[in-house]
């Protein structure tokens, strides 16, 4: 691990301050990706500017039923057992108790968790030297590699990394926005557009600048996302990140048609992938498996894989079946 410094603060405007002086400085939360990333050497902040005092961890209702805010540095753990989000986001709360640890979801924070890096081998370990995203114009190792985790929706040439996070794939269903603050002031960014596809440039995960701090994320009212669920499939059933995650709401009309969906993909893209085509499919259809499935083959049409990773376009297929099953049968 590198040298770095160390110092704490407690007023956000302190803290975008203190990064903005700091080209190669990072903010510390819970630590839970960060540090394992500084101990392999992939991550090397000459400043480490710890904001675990900023008062951020308040979860609250909006102002005229217009959803729940949710502070940055709010637990994983804190926010999936309250009660506002296991009543009406219970699909967040079942992505977040399906991640890590409970220790390490005691310690994960909410704005450091929408700020883990994607997922790859070779990433991971600076042994190898090709990596676009560790060293930019080095070549992806993992295209001609050993590639079972890897994306099959909007990778590029550059990189087939896979995003991790649980949580973000929630959140990409339900439409969050994430409010930061920076030198410039605050803005909104929405949740479609937090994180990147690699494209041409990798080694950007999100949109965030530097120098901005995430200070909230809210959760639009949605009415039918008391009706939602969170599928993760796994090598094994604990502490295992997605080889597939579907999260997933459905509306219906009387007549029990499907009158609105919401669903995102994990563990198949470089970030939280919106299934945009399978909502469009779903609308105005009966919730059987036939209309799940013609939803999940629109969806994966455009889907590519690797020699190790071909499996996932058939596994996304039948995750967004069983996940639509379940709530249909909540109808």
């Amino acid at each position: 691990m590198n040298p770095f410094t160390y110092s704490r603060v407690v007023d956000p405007n302190e803290a975008v301050t203190g990064i903005a002086a700091k080209p190669q400085g990072k903010f510390l939360g819970g630590g839970t990706n960060l540090i394992d990333l500084m101990k392999m050497g992939v991550e090397t902040p000459d400043a480490l500017i710890d904001i675990n005092r900023l008062p951020l961890a308040q979860i609250e209702e909006l102002p005229d039923n217009k959803g729940v805010r949710v502070g940055a540095m709010v637990r994983n753990s804190d926010l999936a057992e309250h009660a506002l989000i296991r009543s009406r986001y219970p699909v967040l709360s079942e992505a977040l108790l399906s991640g890590a640890s409970p220790q390490l979801r005691n310690m994960a924070t909410v704005g450091g968790n929408l700020l883990q890096r994607t997922r790859c081998y070779y990433f991971y370990d600076p042994a190898f030297p090709a990596c676009n995203k560790r060293n930019p114009g080095s070549s992806c190792g993992a295209i001609d590699g050993y590639n079972r985790i890897h994306a099959i929706l909007g990778q590029s040439e550059q990189c087939i990394a896979t995003h991790p996070s649980d949580m973000c794939v929630a959140l990409a269903a339900l439409d969050a926005i994430v409010r930061v603050r920076g030198p410039k002031g605050e803005r909104e960014i929405p949740f479609a557009d937090f994180h990147r596809l690699p494209g041409n440039t990798p080694q950007r995960d999100t949109n965030l600048e530097h120098d901005e701090l995430i200070e909230y994320v809210d959760l639009p009212a949605i009415p039918f996302a008391s009706r939602s669920h969170y599928l993760k499939v796994r090598d094994r059933a604990s502490y295992a990140f997605a080889l597939v995650s579907v999260a997933a709401a459905l509306d219906f009309d009387s007549s029990k048609k499907i009158k609105a969906a919401r669903i995102a993909l994990g563990g198949v893209a470089h970030k939280p992938w919106r299934a945009n085509a399978a909502e469009k499919k779903l609308i105005g259809q009966p919730a059987d498996e036939k209309t799940f499935r013609a939803a999940g083959e629109a969806e994966l049409a455009a889907a590519k894989g690797y020699k190790h990773n071909s499996f996932k376009i058939e596994l996304a297929k039948r995750a967004i079946v069983r996940a639509l099953t379940t709530l249909g049968g909540m109808a």
